[in-house]
């Protein structure tokens, strides 16, 4: 599946996936750092642009990124990564095809409505290692 933009709820996976579920449970930073480095390997590889969100850590909305590197965004304190995961699924999914990875149904449901297509974590799983098939 190619898309313009890969748009991943974070912890949503973290929290599906079993390796990344107890590196989480040992420090969240391990998590997040696999989770992002599987990503960046996806779109190094794929040349779909990947965003990844999530959850709070702090005051504002913070956006990191390199050039060519994945976007990561975290959501401000209070406020969920699933707000921000709808609002630029509203804002682009007219623009670009995008696809929206998250466990979350009530997400995936507002996701499709904003016309993104959505996938599971399961799903995000063998997207991850078909590109690495092919490399």
């Amino acid at each position: 599946m190619q898309s313009d933009y890969l748009l991943v709820d974070g912890h949503s996976i973290i929290f599906a996936w079993p390796e990344l579920r107890i590196l989480h449970g040992r420090r969240t930073a391990l998590a997040r750092e696999a989770l992002i480095k599987q990503l960046r390997e996806y779109q190094d590889w794929s040349g779909t642009r990947v965003v990844v969100v999530f959850d709070g850590r702090g005051a504002l909305v913070s956006q990191e990124a390199e050039p060519g590197e994945i976007q990561i965004f975290y959501s401000r304190r209070g406020q969920t990564a699933d707000s921000i995961i709808e609002r630029l699924a509203s804002k682009y999914a007219e623009r670009f095809r995008l696809v929206v990875a998250t466990g979350d149904y009530l997400e995936q449901e507002t996701a499709s409505a904003s016309g993104a297509e959505t996938i599971s974590p399961e799903a995000l799983r063998d997207l991850l290692r078909d590109v690495k098939r092919r490399r």
